[in-house]
């Protein structure tokens, strides 16, 4: 019962997210991810004005790397709290996330960087062919834009929409230049955690919309 009821409000609140928007740019795929994000952030700015950048081949690439177990790296604890557990479950995705290890903060302190560099540094062999998450930390983002330009990793999907004020919009702008890579990111100041999580639950719900087809 409390599942039935829990759905109903989410669906009442898509229909919400639908009726405000109105006509809108993005194609059937990038839609649900937009408006994924718009309802775990009550943003709608993340139509317009933050819009969504989608790389050409960034959902598939997404789709076609989960389905296939890969891994998925992310910069905080916060965009694990965000997903639905389920999904990684069903697929066989490992979630790894170094932040806060101890060995971590201790290299970060050693080579003079900041935790997040350090910890998708060390997380190169889950990112090359996986799937990176970043909804916080713009410096993790240039790290891996690095690893990627000193042909170190290939990910599957960089999802970069990190939130802040120093570094955020220009490591996005940085990402949204990168090619070859599939990404997915967004214009401005405004992301995080919930944002990023929202964007990989929606494409686990993507996939699961294409199995039942």
């Amino acid at each position: 019962m409390q599942t039935k009821k829990g759905q109903s409000i989410e669906d009442a609140s898509m229909k919400m997210i639908e009726d405000e928007i109105g006509s809108h740019n993005y194609n059937e795929k990038e839609w649900p991810i937009v408006r994924r994000i718009i309802h775990s952030t009550a943003d709608f700015d993340f139509a317009d004005k933050n819009r969504l950048i989608f790389q050409k081949d960034a959902i598939e690439s997404g789709m076609n790397a989960l389905k296939n177990g890969c891994s998925i790296v992310v910069d905080v604890n916060g965009v694990i709290g965000g997903l639905n557990k389920q999904n990684p479950k069903d697929f066989g995705n490992e979630i790894v996330c170094n932040i806060s290890k101890p060995e971590i903060m201790q290299q970060a302190k050693d080579e003079g960087k900041t935790r997040s560099q350090v910890s998708m540094r060390v997380a190169k062999n889950d990112i090359d062919g996986g799937i990176v998450a970043i909804g916080n930390a713009p410096t993790a983002l240039m790290e891996v834009i690095e690893m990627v330009n000193e042909g170190i990793v290939k990910p599957a999907l960089i999802i970069g929409i990190p939130v802040g004020f120093i570094c955020a919009p220009e490591s996005k702008e940085e990402l949204s230049k990168l090619q070859g890579t599939p990404f997915i990111t967004n214009l401005g100041r405004k992301g995080g955690s919930s944002s990023a999580s929202a964007i990989i639950n929606a494409i686990f719900k993507l996939i699961r919309a294409e199995s039942s087809n």
